[in-house]
């Protein structure tokens, strides 16, 4: 196996194909994607600065660079500042005069209350009250902005549309429009004085989950978002395509600022109890189930009116029968599919995340366990490779957030 498909399989616990210039071939994401043959703006800049690259939900992407490797990385976003192409998800605006009542129709979270200018993380439910991706929604005054997973790009997009052409034929107010434009991550206790630097507004009386256009020298007129996946302070960076190299180089120019890959975008998340789609959520599990109900305000618990929404207001009543955890294992890291049973031996659910935290020197990791078995200080056993080793039911994030206050 290539080194890099190595690598990438042993972070995210599923193979996935190197990248060759010849042949691409297809990989296992949740994308419609027929083959890994999609590149970002900054591809060929990656390769520039010595990024590996793998097929990630059919984008060629990077997942560690040649200047240092995944732990450094990781270490590197936490003490100072990481920039991340994460221009394979999808952004998306919403126009019209029923646009918040519209979403508010296919997400959990209260989007009516949504001040101007602010974000909120949310989810997309089906009939069944299962959870078809994680978003971001942002109220931008005439508009709303919406970022979705790359793997799931596709689905989302359709999703829209069908609710759309529902919401519409009904009498509703509501366009799609999928913006064609890169997305930049910059990461780290750094950030906000690296990216200070080059815009003509004041960072740093910018709150976490809020949004803001400003000018970046070299970059022109950029939608910023004070947020990110990692657990630190950061911003995501929506630029047009022409400027997205530019304004890269301008950011790794700092040397506060290393290029980040998916290796340590993954590690990051995962110390910090963040959600990966396809791995800790799908379709057949809930928000309640997810450990996410936190994301389902007074209002919307009040009045439902999302899809699912019977499913998951009964499961807030009654109870669920499973829970997402975190782990902290006593030995390697047990990662996705790997079982976890009771100390008599009884499977009672199974791993959806692991990796080693280069933070806290252990093995940690997420799954779904009985509901019982779901109390901080739990101990259980996880077997990885046929061997058993004991795991304790941990606190999430497993490491301090530092988003920004204001």
């Amino acid at each position: 196996m290539h080194k890099a498909t190595s690598m990438l399989s042993a972070v995210f616990g599923r193979r996935v194909s190197a990248a060759t210039p010849a042949a691409p071939r297809v990989v296992r994401c949740f994308s419609t994607a027929a083959a890994g043959d999609k590149k970002t703006s900054l591809y060929d800049l990656h390769l520039e600065l010595g990024g590996k690259m793998v097929e990630f939900c059919g984008w060629q992407m990077p997942i560690e660079y040649s200047s240092e490797g995944i732990a450094q990385s990781h270490v590197h976003t936490r003490t100072q500042a990481g920039l991340f192409d994460v221009s394979h998800m999808a952004q998306l605006r919403l126009t019209g005069k029923d646009r918040t009542k519209f979403v508010e129709g296919i997400v959990v979270g209260d989007i009516h209350e949504l001040p101007v200018d602010h974000a909120k993380l949310t989810v997309y439910t089906n009939e069944r009250g299962g959870i078809i991706d994680d978003t971001m929604v942002s109220n931008r005054g005439d508009h709303l902005y919406v970022v979705v997973n790359a793997g799931c790009a596709d689905k989302d997009i359709a999703h829209y549309r069908k609710q759309i052409a529902q919401f519409t034929a009904a009498g509703g107010d509501v366009k799609l429009e999928v913006l064609d434009r890169s997305l930049l991550a910059l990461q780290g206790p750094s950030a906000e004085k690296v990216l200070g630097a080059l815009a003509n507004i004041d960072l740093s009386r910018m709150p976490f989950m809020t949004n803001i256009d400003a000018e970046i020298a070299g970059a022109g007129r950029c939608t910023i978002t004070r947020c990110g996946y990692t657990g630190e302070d950061g911003f995501e960076i929506g630029v047009e395509h022409k400027h997205a190299v530019a304004l890269a180089r301008l950011l790794l120019g700092n040397p506060l600022v290393h290029p980040i890959g998916l290796g340590a975008r993954d590690t990051l998340r995962l110390e910090a109890g963040l959600c990966l789609y396809g791995h800790d959520l799908n379709e057949d599990i809930t928000p309640v189930e997810a450990s996410l109900a936190w994301l389902i305000g007074k209002r919307r618990r009040a009045e439902g009116g999302f899809l699912g929404s019977d499913v998951i207001l009964r499961q807030l009543k009654e109870g669920v029968s499973k829970k997402r955890v975190g782990f902290e294992v006593q030995g390697p890291p047990a990662r996705e599919g790997a079982t976890i049973h009771s100390n008599d031996g009884q499977q009672i659910g199974v791993m959806t995340s692991g990796t080693h935290s280069p933070t806290l020197k252990k093995a940690i990791g997420m799954g779904y366990v009985a509901t019982p078995s779901s109390k901080v200080g739990t101990e259980l056993l996880v077997k990885v490779r046929g061997k058993s080793y004991r795991a304790t039911v941990a606190k999430t994030p497993f490491t301090p957030s530092n988003y920004k206050r204001v």
